[in-house]
């Protein structure tokens, strides 16, 4: 049987890590001895979160700031990290975000553009641009994107978003296609309801709103997506989780939550 794989020493991007998921994946992936890079629109919390890691765990991270939207900058700072002679382990594709609540057929074409542009054409950036270089300077290489439930099933008001969250699963089962002649593993982590500040960005910063989202129920945190991401990371180097799924307890599926006080 298969050990444990390893993370000490290893070297992880991870994309979205100025908050919430992303900066959790941080957190937990340093505790366990992981170097980072760290990529993120927000530079003082990225700059601050590496400061605070780096004292931490005495280890290296490296910030970028960049808007994974713009093809340019992730190849400038693909360019960088390739010419730092460093290996990279580990991709989390986990930048992403829905914006609007609006019928299809009367949505905010500015809010499709920003879904699609960063759950989508973003993360094509990344595999293009990084996937190449794992695979020539990793023994053990891992891609995970982080999906989302909404790319298994539609819900009202969500049709463009669980539609780019529904193209993170099949890009996903194709580069592991496409590579199944290589050491990478690639795992698809779909959370279900988790308390960040997804909602608020969907809400346009209506805090009011975003709050409803989780009322009455006890949602996943930033930290249960982090620890499945370790998890999927620690097995054994010949078992690959393809796609995982995570919901709190309260939730039956992407569409059916339980909600406290709620008529069965």
């Amino acid at each position: 049987m298969g050990k444990t794989r390893e993370l000490t020493g290893c070297r992880a991007l991870i994309t979205g890590a100025s908050a919430g998921i992303g900066e959790s994946i941080a957190q937990t992936l340093a505790a366990s001895g992981v170097n980072l890079i760290l990529m993120a629109r927000r530079e003082d919390k990225i700059k601050t979160l590496a400061a605070s890691l780096m004292k931490k765990y005495s280890i290296n991270v490296d910030t970028y700031v960049a808007d994974i939207r713009h093809k340019d900058e992730v190849e400038g700072i693909a360019k960088q990290i390739i010419d730092s002679k460093q290996s990279l382990d580990i991709l989390v594709n986990n930048a992403g975000l829905a914006r609007g609540t609006d019928k299809l057929q009367e949505g905010n074409i500015d809010d499709w553009e920003q879904m699609i542009d960063t759950n989508v054409k973003g993360l094509l950036y990344m595999t293009r641009y990084f996937v190449p270089f794992m695979l020539q300077s990793s023994s053990y290489p891992q891609v995970i994107n982080i999906g989302s439930t909404a790319g298994i099933q539609a819900y009202p008001g969500g049709a463009v978003y669980c539609g780019t969250k529904s193209a993170v699963g099949f890009l996903s089962d194709g580069l592991r296609i496409d590579t199944v002649d290589t050491p990478l593993r690639v795992c698809n982590i779909r959370p279900g309801l988790v308390e960040t500040e997804f909602s608020v960005v969907r809400f346009k910063g209506d805090k009011d709103k975003a709050d409803n989202v989780y009322k009455d129920i006890e949602p996943l945190y930033a930290q249960d997506i982090a620890d499945t991401v370790e998890f999927v990371l620690t097995r054994p180097t010949h078992v690959q989780i393809t796609e995982l799924t995570v919901m709190p307890n309260c939730q039956a599926s992407g569409t059916i939550v339980h909600r406290k006080g709620a008529k069965q």
